[in-house]
């Protein structure tokens, strides 16, 4: 089901190696984002060349398209969308949050129009166990109530986001029931809420953590707070969960939330970041981001980044397929053309699992603080234009 080793620490981060049905993982990790059963412009074959261990799938939009029907035909995710390694799928929680005032949130759960056809549903604790485990998901996340910020300019109070953080834990335990009814053969994680109450974040933590999970996430973050807000629960939370097991740190986020979050604990991430922003000319370098749209780019000859040996960086040495320029790039962008954005989120992505690689590097050596520094010294200095 699932194995956790702890391999070494440096303050409170962590090195780790994860054991799932569909393979091993090596933490810390940064899981692409695969919402409808692909991380948008990649291939299966891109993204085990690039070094992904772990990507996600989306309970919510995958019940919507293409249906059960289609994953039980094909005996879950894996087969379907052609990747054998382990996939993580979210509880759908984040996905009726998003909803706003198109969903009723009840004890029972969620009633909501599909955004698909507009037939009325319910999403339950108990639908979303059973549709994951249709999935075959080797990670499979509690569903819960994601507490939101602010509402309309009014923020959350500490009772409002107690209320919610008590209706996650029930949430949570209708989810141990029916996955363990179900017979799930892979793991359920808990999810940590609270808001940005820390009293409240121990609560939930606490109640979790009798209920004791194979693994554990922390939620409710990068949902429309202040950064310094958001820094604070990923500072005050992670390392008070248990040390023999996984900590995942849900939505985040910049390559310096990966690395703060490293040194605060957690163990697994995931954020569209990376392939958002790359459809949008927004990529990420070691010395600092690149806005391909800027017109400076136009004939500019070096790659993204000379320092990445990614595809778009660094071509196919052997192949006769060369790097690519930032001008060709820009070019791309400018016409609308496919390849633009399937380059550019190779390229972030490729940053993303590289950036992880040496941080399990550094804490294999034990140097994790000096490559901190350097990694932080390194972003600051910014492109050379």
């Amino acid at each position: 089901m699932l194995e956790f080793d702890l391999l070494a620490t440096e303050g409170h981060a962590r090195r780790g190696r994860l054991r799932l049905n569909h393979g091993v993982v090596e933490t810390p990790i940064f899981m692409p984002v695969g919402t409808y059963g692909t991380v948008k412009g990649v291939s299966a074959r891109s993204l085990h060349e690039m070094g992904a261990q772990i990507i996600l799938g989306n309970t919510f939009h995958l019940w919507m398209r293409p249906g059960l029907d289609v994953m039980q035909q094909f005996g879950g995710l894996h087969r379907f969308e052609g990747w054998h390694k382990p996939i993580l799928t979210d509880s759908g929680g984040f996905q009726v949050w998003s909803l706003g005032e198109m969903r009723k949130i009840s004890e029972e759960g969620v009633k909501f129009a599909s955004p698909v056809n507009g037939d009325r549903l319910f999403l339950t604790p108990e639908v979303s166990m059973q549709i994951q485990t249709v999935l075959d998901s080797d990670i499979v996340m509690q569903f819960d109530e994601c507490t939101p910020y602010e509402t309309k300019g009014h923020i959350t109070t500490e009772a409002e986001a107690r209320k919610s953080m008590e209706l996650s834990l029930r949430w949570a335990r209708r989810c141990q029931a029916e996955f363990a009814r179900l017979e799930n053969r892979n793991a359920l994680f808990g999810i940590v809420q609270g808001g940005m109450f820390e009293n409240l974040r121990e609560a939930s933590l606490e109640a979790l953590v009798e209920m004791n999970f194979p693994g554990y996430a922390v939620g409710g973050v990068s949902v429309g707070e202040p950064k310094d807000e958001m820094l604070r629960i990923m500072a005050h939370t992670p390392h008070r969960l248990p040390p023999h097991k996984p900590r995942y740190l849900m939505g985040v986020g910049t390559p310096e939330d990966l690395v703060e979050g490293v040194a605060q604990g957690v163990d697994m991430f995931d954020c569209v970041m990376p392939t958002r922003n790359a459809r949008n000319g927004h990529l990420f370098t070691r010395f600092g981001d690149l806005r391909l749209r800027n017109a400076r780019y136009k004939t500019d000859e070096r790659p993204i980044d000379p320092t990445c040996r990614c595809m778009a960086c660094a071509g196919e040495p052997g192949t006769g397929v060369g790097a690519v320029s930032r001008a060709y790039l820009h070019h791309l962008d400018r016409c609308g053309e496919m390849l633009g954005p399937m380059l550019t989120t190779i390229h972030n992505l490729h940053y993303y699992l590289n950036l992880m690689q040496e941080v399990r590097d550094a804490l294999d050596a034990g140097r994790f603080e000096a490559f901190r520094a350097q990694f932080k010294a390194d972003r600051a200095v910014g492109l050379q234009t």
